[in-house]
């Protein structure tokens, strides 16, 4: 099969090779994906550079955890209603040496999804990591139908997820966005009200929930804890899932005086419950094939920079421009 993979960490260009290896074979528990589209994630690419500083976990990576295609083979256990089947994938590069920059994959059958008729693979394959951190967001701080969730980033992949999970069970969602030109994507993802983020954010999010929001999925902690714990209800919680500062400033007291205990974080589990739960309409900013992904995501300079234009928002590196977090919607690789 072709493949990209890498052998030591670094820019893409630098250690990026795309070639053949033998197929994977799936073994008990397992189903084979034959890959249509390849999901790349800003964890995807962190890990190629060691942001994380834990070196290379194999000695082959062949990179990207989402992915959706046609499932070819299965493993013993596994139901023939499987075969032949449009799915989606998640978790195939986590804790796992291969994964979805490959003609083929092996992972096992927890981990897919069957994809709807009207979701096509480049948006199947962009919903794994976005829904797993939208849903765990959500969801963390515990029931949320009939109760007020601001979504900051709500035009980001994992903000429109969020949106789209939240207004599915029923919650009141305030999207928050960087700009007027997001406001289209958060409001077809389901969220009521959208709020441009700017000096006013809190008197205008006040303004729509007098007594404060209950609950707040947070893309830029160190940024907005602050106003954050100004909007929140008393005994509200945040749910954070990146900042822009690794050690951010804790407002100890206000927080005391807001009488809230959980500032939470996601995981990577994806209950079962959540896979079907909705489906999030990505626009696609880039697709690339294979055979030119060393060319994507070469600029590790920028990574984890503080944005100029936005305060609040990280860079994820790609190829000659960079893009902040909350701005990223979808980049997937053809096949």
């Amino acid at each position: 099969m072709k493949a990209a993979w890498y052998e030591k960490q670094g820019p893409a260009r630098d250690v990026l090779k795309v070639g053949e290896m033998a197929a994977p074979t799936a073994g008990p528990g397992e189903v084979r994906i034959r890959i249509s589209a390849s999901g790349i994630n800003p964890g995807d690419t962190k890990k190629r550079g060691d942001a994380f500083g834990v070196g290379m976990p194999y000695p082959r990576v062949i990179p990207h955890s989402d992915g959706a295609g046609r499932i070819d083979q299965i493993g013993a256990g596994v139901s023939a209603e499987w075969t032949g089947r449009n799915v989606w994938c998640y978790g195939a590069q986590s804790y796992r040496a291969f994964g979805t920059a490959a003609e083929f994959v092996v992972v096992p059958v927890d981990q897919v999804a069957p994809l709807a008729a009207n979701v096509s693979m480049e948006q199947g394959a962009c919903l794994g990591i976005p829904g797993i951190t939208g849903h765990r967001a959500v969801h963390v701080g515990g029931e949320v139908r009939g109760r007020t969730v601001l979504v900051q980033g709500a035009a980001g992949s994992v903000g429109l997820c969020a949106v789209a999970l939240a207004r599915h069970v029923g919650a009141r969602v305030i999207g928050a966005v960087r700009s007027g030109s997001d406001e289209p994507t958060a409001r077809n993802a389901g969220a009521q009200e959208v709020i441009v983020s700017s000096s006013d954010l809190v008197s205008r999010v006040k303004a729509l929930a007098p007594e404060g929001v209950d609950h707040i999925v947070e893309v830029a902690f160190g940024a907005n804890v602050d106003a954050d714990v100004e909007m929140l209800k008393n005994d509200g919680s945040i749910a954070s899932y990146a900042t822009d500062n690794a050690t951010p400033k804790i407002p100890f007291w206000q927080m005391v005086f807001k009488k809230y205990p959980r500032v939470l974080s996601w995981q990577r589990r994806f209950p079962a419950r959540g896979k079907n739960a909705g489906s999030a309409r990505y626009q696609l900013r880039t697709r690339s094939r294979l055979d030119r992904i060393r060319n994507r995501r070469t600029n590790p300079a920028c990574r984890n920079r503080p944005c100029p234009r936005t305060s609040g928002s990280s860079y994820s590196s790609r190829s000659s421009r960079c893009y902040p977090l909350t701005e990223m919607l979808a980049e997937v690789v053809n096949f």
